[in-house]
């Protein structure tokens, strides 16, 4: 078994750090790793609806999207994520009991008494303190949790709370749980980077044949174009999204603007603007320009080049209008 301790904190190199190792290795293999601060969201989940896209943006947040279910997490520096991938063996999967074992009796040596709760979660005190997923791809599985060791609450809640729209579709939708970091309940204080090298050497001395294993050059630059290519695009991340409607309605001096918009694949397919409001042209101009074009915010903000919005909403600012839009 090959244990790795991953100190790149970049979230599209290190979610595809696992599609690589489940691809390309026969060994098992344990990822330890850490993203800077990232919305990871479901492979099945439609991501703007599960991410506060304005706080994300504003707090320089990255989304990704990854290859198992679920709901989605934040993760920082304080969190640490575990990967354990190995030959698919049916028997196992969806045994979250079996893979968060070595991790429990981890913590259960730091004097924690943690249990797995429901199908994937392991409670301290009643509280969440990781939750856990599994895939199988290739005659592979893979099992990965997170531990929220010293986390921010606050980015924690502001980047997964939803923006107050009304948003229909049929994507998986995440369940909010209490959530409590590690930290908090050691009876010693302890620094993240001590409870990471401490559950590397736990993992080093107690797995089976457990072996270090350091990136190669080649393994680098290989996971690296996956990265390029896949986890880091904007088709990963919001095009793989399932279809939805949204509406957006503001209350603004020279009236109500009400807008509906149908996303199919993060491409914009229906756009309707209602609304109590005047216009000198017909509203229909400004739906159409937004027609066909990715739902993100420089392809909308390109589709309104040459518009006025004045013209079509009277009173109405390009700014206004993408705040709404967005």
């Amino acid at each position: 078994m090959l244990v790795i301790k991953n100190t790149i904190t970049n979230a599209f190199f290190n979610l595809a750090s696992e599609e690589y190792f489940i691809d390309h290795f026969d060994e098992p293999v344990i990822l330890l790793w850490r993203n800077d601060k990232t919305v990871v969201v479901g492979k099945n989940q439609n991501s703007v609806e599960e991410v506060n896209m304005e706080y994300v943006r504003e707090n320089d947040i990255t989304v990704v999207r990854r290859l198992t279910g679920g709901g989605a997490v934040f993760h920082d520096l304080g969190n640490l994520n575990f990967s354990l991938i190995q030959k698919h063996t049916p028997s196992l999967f969806n045994d979250y009991a079996h893979f968060t074992r070595p991790v429990c009796a981890y913590l259960k040596n730091l004097g924690l008494d943690v249990v797995l709760s429901g199908r994937n979660d392991l409670l301290i005190e009643g509280m969440k303190c990781s939750g856990n997923a599994q895939t199988y791809r290739k005659g592979r599985m893979m099992h990965h949790g997170t531990l929220l060791f010293q986390s921010d609450v606050a980015d924690i809640s502001g980047s997964l709370r939803p923006n107050p729209l009304k948003i229909e579709s049929k994507s998986i939708k995440s369940v909010r749980s209490r959530i409590t970091n590690i930290a908090s309940h050691l009876k010693k204080p302890m620094t993240v980077d001590a409870f990471y090298d401490g559950l590397y050497q736990f993992f080093l001395k107690n797995m089976d044949d457990a072996q270090e294993y350091v990136f190669t050059d080649n393994d680098i630059q290989s996971i690296q174009a996956l990265a390029d290519e896949k986890y880091s695009t904007w088709n990963w991340n919001y095009g793989s999204s399932p279809a939805y409607t949204l509406r957006k309605e503001q209350k603004f001096d020279f009236g109500i603007v009400d807008l509906r918009l149908t996303i199919e694949k993060g491409v914009i397919k229906a756009v309707r603007l209602f609304g109590d409001f005047f216009g000198g042209n017909e509203a229909e101009v400004l739906e159409q320009s937004l027609m066909g074009i990715p739902y993100e915010k420089n392809s909308c903000e390109k589709a309104l080049d040459g518009l006025s919005v004045d013209d079509y909403i009277s009173g109405m600012s390009r700014e206004q209008f993408l705040s709404l839009l967005l």
